[in-house]
């Protein structure tokens, strides 16, 4: 298991040089531009509580006060086709690398201000022991809120039915229209049961942290 921790840092380490890298190059997003782009993410991420039913029911993610660099990376993925998901793929689908950015910038910001504990309160042993052998705070950062990546995102404080349904997506293969294809956090995930996903979805998800479910309207 030390060795498959080291494997997963090593592996995490260099490809968040790539990913910052690559981000960097990415255009800078434009805050007003975004806003004005944002009327097709509103009907679900605009509205607190919305529930998506694919794959299954869960709260659609909170994404206001999500790293920038994350939300680019998602909306690429759904792009390509790494992430499967018919509708995030029609959306992503329709957008340029110019629109990704704006509305990755409009949304990194858009959350209310709060103050976050720097260091997560003791999760249960069980619970414990699992972070550790996923190694999520290599990635995740203090208090799963500080990602060491701009492509990596903040989980704390994310919906747990979400979390949950995330994980479980990154253990599925072969499958045409469900499954997350980013091999670093397929081989954390297929290391766990799913209970254990559901434990450290349900921690994680309890802790405070910066992102939210900000209601917009339609008509601004």
């Amino acid at each position: 298991m030390v060795k498959f921790f080291s494997h997963v840092v090593a592996v995490a380490t260099c490809a968040g040089w790539l990913a910052t890298g690559a981000w960097a190059q990415t255009p800078a997003g434009n805050v007003q531009a975004g806003q004005s782009k944002a009327a097709m993410c509103i009907g679900c991420h605009g509205i607190a509580g919305y529930q998506s039913s694919f794959p299954e029911v869960h709260k659609v993610p909170k994404i206001a006060g999500q790293t920038a660099g994350y939300l680019q990376a998602a909306l690429l993925a759904y792009q390509t086709g790494e992430r499967k998901h018919p509708t995030m793929r029609g959306i992503a689908g329709s957008l340029s690398a110019q629109d990704m950015a704006d509305l990755s910038a409009f949304y990194a910001q858009l959350a209310p201000a709060t103050t976050v504990a720097e260091q997560a309160p003791a999760a249960p042993a069980k619970v414990q022991a699992l972070l550790a052998r996923g190694g999520c705070v290599a990635c995740h950062g203090a208090n799963y809120n500080k990602p060491l990546a701009p492509s990596y995102p903040k989980v704390a404080g994310q919906h747990a039915d979400y979390l949950y349904v995330a994980l479980k997506s990154y253990q599925v293969q072969d499958n045409a229209v469900v499954g997350r294809g980013n091999a670093i956090m397929g081989g954390v995930a297929k290391q766990f049961t799913l209970g254990e996903l559901k434990a450290m979805a349900n921690y994680l998800g309890g802790l405070s942290g910066d992102l939210a479910v900000v209601p917009q309207s339609r008509w601004r």
